[in-house]
């Protein structure tokens, strides 16, 4: 019995390569609830069908208002987040099985306030081991609450560089509102994940039918749908009528920081100070005392502190040791490093990125082992001066 089922798998992987148009090749190895395994490849994703005509897709689900549960249909707040399984999900949108054959993980099932850097560690380093090792894999699709998406798609962009797409995607309604946007929100990051003209654009964003950058993208509004946005640099392209059109070539992000995560398990603690009138300079020091290795200035304007708290920065950087990066509160736009450079510290400027962007390429550069330098060199390649 092994063995013929062996002789079937090989068989199923060679149909599978010659990309032909034969009927689905199903496989019955496992039931899992409803739903029947008709294939486990060998990195035990188990996929309900196994369409050699179609590109495989893994779906990795981290909770969030994509699966969020209310009893009551009109509830946009005050849902459950993290109440439906990557199986529902998939199972509630069966249009996917035609763009692709699909495999479910679930990382996690929370809502993405209670996300983690231990979790972002072990996601990215499951697509990298099971889809960019994985030549039969066309890309990845991660489900993930809205609240701290950005971050999570930026932890991807700068750890996840095979070239394949994974595409970050939410929802701004629980799954059992009416006009829940979470499954067409699905439907389209499968058929983006699975298109060869989404490769090499690094990771995406893919919601409301627009596909934008995870290195620049961030929320813009705390209840509208369409509040996934690069208001200066705009999208990379629009899913119409189910199909993905790009419109420019692949390009990288200027200033954009690649980062091997294959050797790092712990992201080190990185604190966001917002800066106000009378900030006190104890709020840094507090930081330092707490265990930040860095820290991470929303200023105002273009990263402006007041001139004690300034002073209380120089004071960190040169006798603690430690990085702060100055960025902006406004919600969009620049801190140029000529807006907070000093003949007596070294002070960074974040650029373009926004303070929690700013967070997660600290935490992976002082994880990569870099001094104040170093940081500051690769945050220097994404200014303009």
């Amino acid at each position: 019995m092994s063995f013929s089922f062996k002789t079937l798998a090989v068989s199923a992987l060679a149909v599978l390569s010659t990309a032909s148009n034969a009927s689905p090749v199903h496989l019955r190895r496992q039931a899992s609830g409803n739903t029947t395994i008709v294939y486990t490849n060998a990195n035990g994703l188990n996929f309900t069908q196994m369409n050699p005509s179609l590109p495989n897709v893994t779906i990795f689900a981290t909770g969030g208002t994509i699966a969020g549960s209310d009893p009551d249909s009109s509830a946009t707040t005050g849902y459950q987040a993290g109440a439906v399984g990557v199986e529902s999900l998939i199972n509630a949108v069966p249009l996917i099985t035609t763009k692709a054959n699909v495999a479910g993980v679930q990382i996690a099932n929370v809502g993405s306030e209670d996300v983690t850097s231990s979790i972002l560690v072990k996601l990215s380093k499951q697509i990298n081991k099971v889809v960019c090792n994985d030549p039969t894999m066309a890309g990845a699709v991660i489900t993930h609450g809205t609240d701290t998406l950005e971050e999570t798609a930026f932890f991807m962009d700068a750890t996840v560089n095979c070239g394949k797409p994974v595409v970050i995607v939410g929802a701004m309604r629980p799954s059992t509102a009416i006009s829940a946007d979470g499954p067409y929100n699905l439907l389209e990051a499968v058929t983006v994940a699975a298109s060869p003209k989404a490769r090499n654009r690094g990771a995406m964003v893919v919601m409301n039918d627009r596909i934008t950058s995870a290195y620049y993208v961030t929320k813009t509004n705390a209840n509208t749908m369409d509040t996934f946005k690069a208001l200066e640099m705009g999208n990379l392209g629009q899913v119409i009528s189910d199909t993905p059109f790009f419109f420019y070539p692949p390009a990288t992000p200027t200033g954009k920081h690649v980062v091997d995560i294959s050797n790092i398990t712990v992201i080190p603690r990185v604190d966001i100070l917002y800066a106000y009138l009378d900030m006190p300079s104890d709020m840094l020091y507090n930081s330092v005392k707490s265990g930040a290795k860095g820290i991470v200035i929303a200023g105002a304007g273009a990263g402006g502190v007041s001139t004690p708290f300034n002073s209380a920065i120089e004071d960190v950087v040169n006798n603690h040791t430690i990085p702060v990066v100055q960025s902006f509160r406004t919600g969009n736009g620049e801190v140029p490093l000529s807006d907070v450079s000093s003949n007596t510290s070294t002070h960074i400027a974040s650029g373009y990125l926004n303070p929690q962007k700013s967070r997660i390429l600290l935490g992976l550069l002082l994880a990569e082992g870099k001094n104040i330098t170093g940081i500051a060199e690769v945050f220097a390649r994404g200014t303009d001066d």
